[in-house]
């Protein structure tokens, strides 16, 4: 027959083993490593394609109209930076992005707690959202110049066909994968369907938000850069994607380089700026940040 003080020594011990599983753990490293593990992969990656671009280049396995040199295209970026241009083409686009993706969020969240939690709701429009999700972006513009000219509208609504359908399939797939428990709990708590939503379902499915957040940004630089190719308009101004579409028209290949590496420079530095520390904050609270 064991004896008590030995039973609750033990049960202090399973208590105290399960309370370490919960515990989240972080691996403390020198604050120079972290950064050389952070800035040193993408540096190199950076430094071997340039090395392998002029190498290219410099073999003239293309003409020079099709394969600039490195240093041509910095020439123009510095150019444009020194006149300019280049910020007013990215703050041209930087902002309608901004202010279309929001207006995506606005639109996005609530449609997609309505399709989650009523059923006749997604069975009506939940394959329209999917099947709008993997409709290229610019299928739309040409619908949308018919429409609304060749006005900010028409970009805003191009970027707004691209955000809202991932912003609302991402929600609804972070909600599926609540646990049914916790809506229970909160009904039985008392709690109303605005408060549960707030409460409970938003920080439940946060995971899958986030991603349909990610995605959503992405489709809509994705769809702006459509918008500002094919609809080029004195009212809209310059913005990235006409600065590209420039350099095509003048066959300028060193042009057109420099305005992909803009547009890409953007879509990292969003993801570093914005995304990436709010998925590290939220899998952190999660027990969840080895992957950062």
């Amino acid at each position: 027959m064991p004896q008590p003080d030995v039973v609750d020594e033990s049960v202090a011990a399973v208590e105290a083993g399960l309370d370490a599983l919960d515990t989240p753990t972080e691996r403390r490293t020198l604050t120079w490593r972290r950064v050389v593990a952070v800035v040193a992969p993408p540096v190199i990656a950076v430094v071997l394609l340039l090395v392998v671009w002029q190498a290219l280049w410099a073999a003239a396995f293309w003409p020079e109209y099709q394969l600039p040199a490195p240093a041509a295209v910095w020439a123009v970026i510095a150019e444009n930076l020194q006149n300019g241009q280049a910020f007013d083409v990215l703050w041209n686009s930087v902002h309608r992005a901004v202010l279309g993706f929001a207006a995506g969020v606005l639109i996005g969240t609530p449609l997609g707690l309505v399709v989650a939690k009523v059923r006749v709701i997604r069975a009506a429009i939940g394959p329209l959202l999917s099947g709008l999700q993997s409709l290229p972006s610019v299928a739309w513009v040409p619908a949308a110049v018919l429409w609304f000219g060749v006005t900010p509208s028409t970009v805003y609504f191009v970027v707004l066909m691209g955000s809202v359908p991932s912003i609302a399939n991402g929600l609804v797939a972070g909600i599926d994968q609540i646990p049914p428990i916790l809506p229970r709990v909160g009904t039985v708590l008392g709690a109303s369907r605005l408060a549960s939503a707030r409460h409970i379902l938003l920080p439940a499915a946060l995971p899958g938000y986030l991603a349909g957040l990610k995605q959503g940004w992405a489709f809509s630089w994705r769809s702006l850069m459509a918008a500002e190719i094919i609809a080029v308009s004195p009212q809209l101004g310059k913005g990235l994607g006409a600065f590209l579409e420039d350099g095509r028209n003048l066959s300028d290949m060193p042009t057109v380089i420099a305005a992909i590496f803009l547009i890409l420079l953007v879509g990292i530095g969003i993801e570093l700026l914005v995304f990436r520390p709010l998925e590290r904050s939220v899998l952190r609270a999660r027990g969840l940040s080895g992957a950062f």
